[in-house]
């Protein structure tokens, strides 16, 4: 994913729609990715994208470029993601742990590798919804989007140590439950 342009940034916040289009086209894949695994689930995962852009498209002429653009979609996707989760969460939603289209859309040649994706794609999900969204959010950002430990502390505005221990509690989480899990396949 490259950086877009300040020019372009500029052009989109003036209201140019095809400005802001290249900014949909380049960060759509990964506003989707991280907000699908933040809300585990393909449907709000897409109602988060939607108004991340909506989000952006109205506040693009606030962005003061202190930050990359990424780091600051990132911080919206986030915010609205966790905002979501929370709200499924206290309404005691169940969440499914994986998006079936991409099963579907997997190559007939490669049936049992996608078998097997399908199977670590559910396996994950199920861990990363035992999580409570502030420490899904960090180990998304951390183990599945590679962000460094400051960078995430930027994403978040929270500070280094407190997303170190929200990644250490985490993966101890998703460690227990997983020996749970496999103690119980045996």
């Amino acid at each position: 994913m490259s950086e877009i342009s300040v020019d372009i940034v500029n052009e989109a916040a003036k209201g140019d729609i095809k400005a802001f289009e290249s900014i949909y086209r380049e960060y759509f894949g990964f506003v989707a990715n991280v907000a699908f695994r933040i809300v585990n689930h393909t449907d709000d995962a897409e109602d988060v994208a939607q108004e991340v852009f909506m989000t952006v498209y109205r506040n693009l002429k606030t962005f003061r470029g202190e930050s990359s653009l990424k780091t600051w979609i990132y911080r919206i996707t986030l915010n609205t993601a966790l905002n979501r989760a929370k709200r499924l969460s206290r309404e005691n939603k169940q969440t499914t742990g994986y998006n079936d289209d991409m099963a579907a859309a997997q190559d007939p040649l490669c049936v049992e590798d996608g078998i097997k994706k399908d199977e670590n794609g559910k396996m994950i999900g199920g861990l990363l919804d035992a999580l409570n969204p502030d420490q899904r959010a960090c180990i998304v950002l951390r183990s599945l989007e590679g962000l460094s430990y400051q960078e995430i502390a930027e994403t978040l505005n929270i500070p280094i140590n407190t997303v170190r221990s929200r990644i250490k509690r985490a993966r101890e989480a998703m460690m227990a439950l997983s020996k749970e899990v496999a103690r119980y396949e045996m």
